[in-house]
């Protein structure tokens, strides 16, 4: 609690200096400023000293004039975001550090002739400093990240907002970093309490910057220190106020220079407080590069593995892990633990990078002696001159974003409707509105007509002698409409339940349950269409058409029956007496006439055959045609609608993956 109040105590007195001295009459800012010299208003580039005020300019005139103006710097310094990265970060939960354009517009109103210094100028317009250039990513990683983009975009209306979340805030981050300056590597210390990540921090910036020592947890906020000029904007986006901003102290000659390396100093991630945890997993959302600190002790832990190096395993291109405390070890123990450390990190994963392959970087070392610390430096500030962890971080974060979705957008099989299931639908249909029987009905009544057409009188007489005592439709009970149409619908619906089961197979949950949702909402008065269809694409009214061979077949089978009228009148009249007898010539003529009239009917019977049945094709064609174009319409262009949808949101996450998808 003692050291907690001299903190505060501390940081009131840093404010109240600040707006003591605002007025240029008092010491130089940084007369009494701690070790590690605190940057000036949030700057992340250094401390630029404040000029003594002028004739003309705020702070000069009157005393009351000075007093007014040195207001309302205190009112806009970094010390109003929050006394502790708490302020900062609920700040955060009200006015978000990616759209601070209301609350930059306030500052640059309520002072406008404030004195800034360079340095503050990237986190007012929120782009990079003066001389600084932004981040730009190359045209694979645009590509990707366009692509992430039309992805989001197609599957707004498909996907619920928490399934794209991750992705949606990939995006928005690569924009934001890409907006700001690419010439400085933002690079995080993590570790466990205890692991002594401050006391590597100190080393690294060669100050005592963080505070180091027994009390946990001893790093409560997170603090900055940026090796040169123009990283304002980056420790803004961070949340990091001004007063936790410092500058290294110039290493030796001969050191691997660090100009870039803007390097930030994170509470413990195991902290026994949720809020500090909170800040390290906020802040590791947007930093470029992590070095994990491990001590001997807990370089196994469960948390750290389970919730930040597996989950994290795709970024092993911009980690560092390091093992710290090596000089408590005794002889070979730390080649021995970290032999375990690395065979640890690969069952996590995580990517070693080792024998000039890309990964992550394994390294021993003791902050507290120094042995190793020449090989971290020398490693960061290769890895710092490369310019590159920004678009690896991006990269990478592009990656775990695509593999999270990869359930809602990798199907099991083919996305098509295959062509025998649009059959088997259409055949269905087509069964519902009895096309086959249509068509069997057609075919009766174009031979029922050829029949009375090329029939024989005597034969047709008897025929309808016989049939008119009987009853119409023999002995079998007739269907009542009402059963027909409830058969019809179970066929209908049998269909499309057939046809979405189809369709839906092996898509996504999301993809199969829209293409679903489009087959119930077209099998809606789908079986009241297929009847009006079905009336209107029957058969036409009136008789079926004739060939041009049923006038011969119809003269002779009158010549038939002429014959036997003649032979039967000729021999008639050889018995009454008034002919000639001779019973060979009406007797020849009405043989003739018995045998030849259903010798033309049989023939015509079989010719028939042919132009009936075509007739019936025909006629059963033309219901299955109404049939399949009304379900086409209705329930497989929707589907076909979904499913190409989901085949352009599917090529897209084949870009966002670089690969396609199986």
């Amino acid at each position: 609690m003692t050291a907690v109040a001299d903190q505060n105590h501390t940081d009131r007195k840093d404010h109240t200096d600040r707006m003591d001295h605002s007025d240029g009459t008092g010491p130089p800012d940084g007369a009494d400023r701690p070790q590690g010299r605190t940057e000036h208003a949030g700057a992340a580039g250094g401390y630029v000293p404040q000029p003594a005020p002028e004739a003309g300019r705020p702070g000069g005139g009157t005393d009351a004039e000075n007093a007014g103006h040195a207001r309302v710097p205190a009112a806009s310094s970094s010390d109003a975001v929050g006394a502790d990265p708490a302020g900062a970060q609920a700040g955060t939960a009200t006015e978000p550090w990616d759209d601070g354009l209301i609350a930059r517009r306030a500052t640059g109103s309520a002072a406008p002739d404030e004195e800034r210094s360079p340095l503050d100028a990237p986190s007012r317009g929120g782009s990079s400093a003066p001389g600084t250039l932004p981040l730009a990513y190359d045209g694979a990683l645009r590509s990707r990240l366009d692509a992430l983009r039309e992805l989001v975009g197609l599957s707004r209306a498909r996907l619920d907002n928490h399934t794209l979340a991750e992705a949606a805030r990939v995006l928005d981050e690569a924009s934001a970093r890409r907006r700001l300056s690419g010439q400085h590597t933002v690079v995080a210390i993590a570790g466990a309490t205890g692991s002594g990540k401050s006391q590597l921090f100190n080393a690294l910036a060669g100050v005592a910057i963080s505070e180091t020592g027994v009390r946990r947890p001893t790093t409560s906020s997170p603090i900055a220190c940026s090796w040169s000029d123009g990283a304002a904007a980056l420790i803004d986006r961070l949340g990091i106020p001004g007063r936790l901003r410092r500058r290294p102290v110039p290493g030796p000659e001969g050191e691997a220079p660090l100009t870039g390396l803007v390097l930030v100093d994170l509470p413990d991630h195991d902290s026994a407080a949720v809020r500090h945890r909170d800040q390290v997993d906020r802040i590791l959302k947007l930093v470029d590069a992590v070095i994990w600190v491990v001590d001997p002790e807990k370089y196994a832990d469960a948390a750290l593995h389970e919730r930040y190096l597996r989950p994290m395993a795709g970024h092993a291109e911009v980690m560092f892990v390091v093992l710290n405390q090596v000089d408590r070890l005794p002889g070979e123990a730390a080649e021995q633990i970290l032999d375990d450390l690395r065979r640890l990190l690969d069952e996590d994963g995580v990517a070693l990078g080792e024998h000039g392959e890309p990964g992550a970087t394994v390294l021993a070392l003791s902050a507290l002696n120094g042995d190793g610390l020449g090989e971290l430096r020398g490693a960061l500030g290769k890895f710092v001159a490369e310019r590159g962890a920004a678009a690896r971080r991006v990269s990478a974060d592009v990656d775990a974003a695509a593999t999270g979705l990869r359930p809602v957008y990798a199907a099991g099989q083919g996305v098509e409707l295959a062509e025998d299931a649009r059959e088997e639908f259409a055949d269905r249909l087509a069964d519902a509105v009895g096309a086959t029987a249509a068509g069997d009905a057609a075919e009766r009544a174009w031979l029922r007509n050829a029949n009375r057409a090329c029939g024989t009188p005597w034969l047709r007489l008897w025929r309808w002698y016989h049939d008119r005592g009987g009853p119409p439709t023999g002995k079998l009970a007739v269907r009542t409409p009402a059963d027909t149409e409830a058969t019809a619908r179970q066929r209908v619906e049998q269909a499309v339940r057939t046809v979405s089961d189809r369709a839906s197979a092996g898509l996504p949950g999301p993809w199969a349950q829209a293409v679903r949702e489009a087959v119930v909402r077209g099998s809606q008065g789908l079986s009241e269409s297929l009847d009006e269809l079905a009336a209107g694409a029957g058969l036409p009214p009136g008789r079926p058409p004739r060939p041009g061979w049923w006038p011969v077949a119809v003269l002779a089978q009158a010549a038939m029956t002429l014959l036997q009228v003649v032979g039967g009148l000729w021999l008639a009249g050889q018995i009454a007496g008034v002919l000639a007898p001779n019973l060979w010539v009406p007797v020849l003529l009405m043989l003739c006439g018995i045998v030849g009239g259903p010798l033309v009917e049989w023939s015509c019977r079989l010719a028939a055959r042919g132009p009936a049945r075509r007739y019936g094709q025909e006629a059963e064609r033309r219901l299955r045609e109404a049939a399949a174009s009304c379900g086409r319409a209705r329930v497989l262009d929707p589907v076909a609608a979904e499913l190409l949808r989901y085949r352009e949101v599917r090529e897209q996450y084949g870009k966002v993956m670089r690969a396609g998808v199986g």
